[in-house]
């Protein structure tokens, strides 16, 4: 399934390990796994499901 995807990580991610996610972008749907999980399990969005969750989590104080 995820052969073909690019994935890539988030520029506020480091290389010193803790969790980050990666996201590719396929025709209809974005895909979201674990970094540290390459092999593992996936998410599947619809692009519009995605842009309504990043939006919102760039609104959220941590």
């Amino acid at each position: 399934m995820s052969t073909d995807l690019v994935w890539f990580k988030s520029s506020y991610s480091s290389n010193e390990g803790g969790d980050c996610v990666e996201v590719a972008e396929a025709p209809g749907t974005v895909h979201v796994r674990d970094s540290k999980d390459k092999s593992g399990p996936q998410l599947a969005f619809k692009p519009a499901a995605w842009k309504a969750f990043v939006e919102f989590a760039a609104t959220v104080e941590v």
